[in-house]
């Protein structure tokens, strides 16, 4: 018996990058005692009065089917915010809830991409991007950016490759550099989509961990509304990772086909959960500022590190939870920094090649572990990286 090419060739017939992840995780087990600074995943649970709020859901009753676009109240409140954070008229009817992000960049090549078709996505990516492309049956094409420009896309190099492509995948702030698209950039990018009769789908769950800067939604642009869609997500900005909840936000048109498509795969998001989402947006920019400030301060502590030394070069990190490092001084790859660091200190990194050729070199540090171990970690990795240097 033969599985589909689909299912098969999800990852290109590699891991997808999480090779030393895994490997990371087999130590501990066996009780080594392992720094993780691998995946985006906070260092405290969700907040009790999220819980809460969820388990008075669950005993009230809300444990049955919750309609499949999402339940009134949560598509309304993420419509507001939307709406509030970035000036475009949003209503109910241009969000779908989605079990969560991933699901969303799911559903929305789905929506974009026909079987053969193109879709571009910018280059570091974050690791499922190119399956997310491949489960719909188009093809991922990467659009390269450089680590000496601060890994901001160019409007050109996408110009350059959306020739029968339908979709341009973008992420700002970024997954796993840290970068900011800044405005002009984003002008660019949506000048692009727009002579090239592009989708864009911005997938923007990282908007409320800014630290330079500002976000800005491309949806928001001039001739942008009506060609985003745009991903968001409970997990990153109220520490719901495991709540899988979600949205995509677009046209009305394009989320009236998302119910449908949501009708035959995943049959919306328990309602629990979403009265659980309700319940924490509306607790405002107070509590997405209390868990999004953890990061703001390690990004400082691991600039203070990274200071006085010239062997390992962060990129400009305007978000995220995550810094990425330029380690080439070291004539190492990313991937063989990331495994003899591991294997000799016991930090675990992400290698810039689980996210890309455009990162080769690179290694991916997330900052989700308490400050005194992010500061143990990077000093280690500084010195590390002298002491093999050429």
């Amino acid at each position: 018996m033969h599985l589909s090419r689909t299912i098969t060739g999800l990852t290109g017939g590699g891991s997808d990058g999480w090779d030393l992840f895994l490997k990371a995780r087999r130590m501990r087990t066996e009780g080594v005692a392992v720094i993780e600074l691998t995946i985006g995943e906070h260092d405290i649970p969700t907040a009790p009065a999220i819980l809460d709020a969820m388990h008075r859901a669950a005993v009230g009753g809300h444990t049955g089917y919750a309609s499949v676009p999402g339940t009134p109240a949560l598509r309304q409140t993420v419509a507001r915010r939307v709406a509030e954070r970035t000036g475009v008229p949003t209503t109910a009817a241009n969000v779908i809830i989605t079990p969560g992000g991933q699901a969303g960049l799911f559903a929305a090549h789905a929506a974009t991409c026909d079987a053969g078709d193109r879709a571009l996505y910018i280059d570091p990516y974050y690791a499922t991007y190119p399956g997310t492309i491949r489960a719909v049956g188009a093809v991922p094409v990467a659009v390269p950016t450089r680590s000496r420009d601060a890994f901001q896309p160019d409007p050109a190099q996408i110009a350059a490759r959306a020739g029968g492509a339908r979709s341009l995948l973008i992420n700002s702030p970024n997954n796993p550099t840290g970068v900011v698209y800044s405005r002009k950039v984003l002008e660019g990018i949506a000048g692009a989509c727009i002579d090239h009769d592009l989708w864009l789908i911005s997938d923007e769950v990282y908007d409320t961990q800014v630290w330079e800067g500002a976000h800005v939604s491309p949806r928001a642009l001039d001739g942008m509304a009506e060609r985003t869609l745009v991903v968001g997500s409970m997990s990153k900005s109220h520490a719901m990772t495991g709540s899988r909840c979600g949205w995509i936000v677009g046209p009305e048109a394009a989320i009236a086909h998302l119910i449908g498509l949501a009708t035959h795969t995943t049959y919306g998001v328990p309602g629990y959960i979403q009265d659980a989402a309700v319940f924490a947006l509306n607790q405002g920019a107070e509590l997405e500022h209390d868990i999004a400030a953890p990061f703001r301060r390690r990004r400082q502590i691991a600039l203070g590190v990274l200071q006085g030394q010239n062997v390992v070069r962060a990129i400009p990190a305007g978000g995220a939870m995550y810094v990425m490092l330029d380690i080439r001084a070291t004539g190492l790859s990313g991937e063989d920094f990331a495994d003899r660091l591991l294997d000799s200190h016991h930090i675990a990194v992400m290698p810039g090649e689980s996210f890309g050729q455009a990162a080769a070199g690179h290694v991916r540090v997330a900052m989700t572990v308490d400050d005194a171990a992010l500061k143990t970690a990077l000093t280690r990795l500084v010195a590390f990286a002298q002491e093999i240097a050429p």
